[in-house]
This record gives C-alpha cells, structure tokens and sequence, in this order.
C-alpha cells in the first residue's frame, strides 16, 4: 500500500467510526462476541464515538476508503484508546501506521482483549508488553481486557 493519508475525524464521521469498529469487529472479533448470540451494539458505540471525538484530549485520526473508513487510530498523551482496520484492509500497514503514530503522540499504554490473538501478535511486533495488568470489558459478555505497555521497537 502507498502512504496512506490520515486526517483528524471530526462530528461528520461518528456514523462511519462506528461502522468501520463494527466490520472489523465482526470478523476479527467474532470468536469473542458471536454476532448471534451479542449483536453489535450500535447506538452505544455511535454514542461512544461522538464522546471521543467531543474529548478535547483525545486525537482521532482516520484513513477514507472508497466505500468508507478504512482505519482509525484514537489516542491521547498517554494511551492508544482505539484502533481498528477495516477487514479488506488487513495486512496493508495501516494499523502498524496507526500505532506509530499513537507512539509519536506519546501513548505508552493500551487495552486489548486477552482473546484478540491478532492484535495482540501486532502490539508485541511493535514493541508492546503485557504489564500484567487485567480488567473486564465494559461489553457483554465481559470478556478480559489486558493492559500493555510501549517498551520500545524489537525491529
């Protein structure tokens, strides 16, 4: 993929951050909230969204695609708060994109589901570690939230 142009999200793109969370989730996600059984919960991630982007310590940058977003990256001065991918987009650099610069911004700290084994494989490749640190996700069906921590680059 070319160098990706990112841009800061503004109230325009609440609707399309929540769709984009939605695609990657279903897919990268769907061992952990099968869609069957916990539908994607639409109007509290809308909601989520336009808190986020109403938090004036919060950055939220994003990459258009064609037919929407194709990735986000959320972060503040200390923490990588969200970052998602769109499916189609897998394996294109953009979330090691994102991540650099959450990095660049001075985010040192991230959650991540303890069953998210991609993003997880990705955080470690760039640098992250578990600190050790446990809590349940907000979402049902609560599954574990591992904390990690920016140590630096292993390239």
């Amino acid at each position: 993929m070319t160098e990706a142009s990112w841009r800061t999200a503004g109230p325009g793109d609440v609707a399309a951050l929540r769709d984009l969370e939605r695609a990657a989730n279903l897919v990268g996600l769907a061992h952990v909230f099968p869609a069957d059984r916990f539908p994607f919960p639409d109007d509290d991630v809308l909601a989520r969204w336009a808190l986020v982007l109403d938090d004036p310590e919060v950055v939220v940058e994003v990459v258009d695609g064609d037919d929407g977003l194709l990735a986000f990256a959320a972060y503040d001065d200390d923490n990588l708060r969200h970052l998602a991918v769109h499916p189609h987009a897998w394996g294109t650099g953009l979330a090691r994109a994102g991540v650099a610069r959450a990095v660049a911004h001075g985010a040192r700290r991230l959650w991540v589901l303890d069953a998210n084994h991609r993003a997880r494989r990705l955080y470690e490749r760039l640098g992250w570690s578990a600190t050790g640190v446990e809590q349940e996700c907000p979402w049902v069906p609560h599954p574990t939230e591992l904390e990690y921590a920016f140590v630096g680059s292993r390239a």
